[in-house]
C-alpha cells in the first residue's frame, strides 16, 4: 500500500519514445466551466448544471461537491444548505460552440485529434516531443495552459502509450493541482492493481457482473487471464481491452469525422399549452439551434421531422419527410416543419414538449450542384446564414429570430428547458 501511495504522489513518468504516445484530455465539469466562462462572478463559487426534465444534477463545481451535491440528485430533493449553490438550467447549445473551441486548440497542436465526447478528446502526441522540444509531460502542461488561455476551460491530461491506460491517468490527473498525469511503465502494475475493473474504460454493468462471477475484480485480474480465456468469454474485444491495459496500442487516434446520425432538438414547456403559435415559436428555437449545429459540421440534411408530447398520457406524436435537396438553413426547414406540424397538432390537445429531429446527412463540401437549383438563392441564403452565425458569435444567442410570432400581447414564452 506505501509503495501505491508513493508512485501515485508523482504524476510525472518516463513513457518509452520509441512507442506512440496518446493523451486524453478531459475538460473539468464542462457545462458548468462553460457557465462560468460566460459569466465569470460564477468562478469559485457552488455552481450545479440542471438537464432539462426533472431538473437534476447533470454537473457540479468543485465547491458545490464540497456541499454534498451529488451527480443526478433533482432540485425538490435538495436540502437548504445544497440550494445556495446557484442552480443553472443546460444550455447544450453553448457547449456544444465552446467544445468546438476547444477542439479547435487541440487539432492546432497535434495533426491528429479524436473527438470522444463533448467535452473529451484523444490527442496523438506522437513525435510533437520533437517538434516542441519538451518531455511528454511538459507538452501536457503546454496543452492544458493553451486551452486555458485561449477558451478558459479547465482541462486535465492523462498521458500514456494506448486509450485506456490515457483513461485511466485522466483520472488521477484530476486529483493533481496541475491537472496532469503520466503512466509510464513503471505505473502500469500499481494503476491496475488499483483499478477497480469497474473503473476500466469501456467496461459497462454486464461485463463487470461477468468478470466478477469469474474472480476478475481488478483491471490487473483481468491482464492475469490468458488470451485463450478472454477470446472464448468475450472475443475479441476482452484481448484488446488486455493489451490496451499493458500499455500496448490496440487502437490508434481515428481524426475521420464521424458525422452524428441525428441532431434532435427537444424540450419541455414552461407550461403546459395547446396554443399553436406558442408551439410554432419552441419549433423555431430548435430548428435554428438544429440549423446552426448542421452549419458547424458543415453538414445538410434530407431527413426532417417534428414530435409533440401530451401532457396526461406522454404520447408522442411524431411526423417525418425526407426532402430531394439537403438544407441547413431555418427558412427552409421551418416551412417544412410546420407543414408536418399540421398533421399532428390537435388543439384540443394539451401538450408538454416540442422537438426537432434532423437527419440523413450530407457533407457540404461533397454537394453536388443540379442543373435545375436557383444557384443566385443558394448563395444568397449562404451568406445570410453567415451573416447571422457571425452576429450571433459576436452579440450573443438569439440576437436575430427567423420566423418568431410576436407574443408579448399574450404571455411571455416561459424558459426553455433543452434536454
Amino acid at each position: 500500500m506505501e509503495h501505491k501511495l508513493e508512485i501515485f504522489r508523482d504524476a510525472f513518468d518516463n513513457i518509452d519514445m520509441a512507442k506512440s504516445v496518446i493523451a486524453l484530455v478531459d475538460c473539468d465539469s464542462f457545462f458548468v466551466s462553460c457557465e462560468q466562462k460566460v459569466n465569470p462572478e460564477l468562478k469559485g463559487k457552488p455552481v450545479c448544471v440542471l438537464s432539462g426534465h426533472g431538473q437534476c444534477v447533470i454537473s457540479r463545481s468543485r465547491e458545490a461537491k464540497k456541499l454534498g451535491i451529488p451527480m443526478g440528485i433533482p432540485t425538490f430533493k435538495m436540502t437548504k444548505e445544497m440550494k445556495e449553490a446557484t442552480l443553472i438550467t443546460a444550455s447544450h447549445d453553448l457547449y456544444g460552440e465552446i467544445s468546438d473551441e476547444v477542439m479547435s486548440v487541440l487539432k492546432s497542436i497535434s495533426p491528429k485529434v479524436e473527438q470522444y465526447s463533448i467535452d473529451e478528446a484523444f490527442v496523438d502526441l506522437t513525435g510533437l516531443v520533437r517538434l516542441y522540444k519538451k518531455n511528454y509531460f511538459e507538452l501536457a502542461q503546454m496543452i492544458r495552459q493553451e486551452v486555458l488561455e485561449k477558451v478558459d476551460i479547465p482541462v486535465s491530461i492523462g498521458v500514456s502509450t494506448s486509450k485506456s491506460l490515457a483513461k485511466l491517468a485522466s483520472d488521477k490527473a484530476k486529483n493533481f493541482e496541475g491537472g496532469v498525469f503520466l503512466v509510464g511503465s513503471r505505473k502500469i502494475e500499481p494503476l491496475l492493481k488499483h483499478t477497480a475493473i469497474e473503473e476500466i474504460w469501456g467496461i459497462g454493468r454486464n461485463l463487470s457482473r461477468l468478470f466478477r462471477q469469474n474472480g476478475i475484480l481488478s483491471a490487473y485480474d483481468l491482464v492475469q487471464r490468458s488470451d485463450s480465456w478472454l477470446d472464448k468469454q468475450i472475443g475479441i474485444r476482452g484481448l484488446e481491452m488486455k493489451h490496451e491495459l499493458l500499455g500496448e496500442m490496440v487502437s490508434p487516434v481515428d481524426d475521420t469525422f464521424k458525422p452524428p446520425k441525428s441532431i434532435q432538438k427537444t424540450s419541455a414547456f414552461g407550461i403546459f399549452t395547446s396554443d399553436l403559435e406558442f408551439i410554432k415559436n419552441e419549433l423555431n428555437y430548435h430548428i435554428h439551434s438544429a440549423c446552426k449545429k448542421l452549419r458547424r459540421l458543415n453538414l445538410k440534411c434530407s431527413g426532417i421531422a417534428v414530435m409533440l408530447r401530451t401532457k396526461v398520457e406522454f404520447k408522442v406524436y411524431y411526423e417525418k419527410i425526407t426532402i430531394p435537396h439537403a438544407t441547413c438553413y431555418e427558412w427552409e426547414i421551418s416551412d417544412i416543419v410546420f407543414k408536418l406540424l399540421e398533421k399532428i397538432y390537435n388543439p384540443n390537445i394539451i401538450y408538454r414538449s416540442s422537438g426537432v429531429i434532423l437527419d440523413d446527412f450530407m457533407s457540404t463540401s461533397g454537394e453536388q450542384i443540379f442543373l435545375f437549383n436557383d444557384s443566385e438563392k443558394a448563395e444568397k441564403s449562404e451568406r445570410l446564414a453567415k451573416c447571422i452565425d457571425k452576429l450571433e458569435s459576436k452579440f450573443g444567442k438569439n440576437i436575430i429570430q427567423t420566423g418568431f410570432v410576436d407574443m408579448s400581447e399574450t404571455s411571455a414564452p416561459p424558459e426553455r428547458n433543452p434536454d
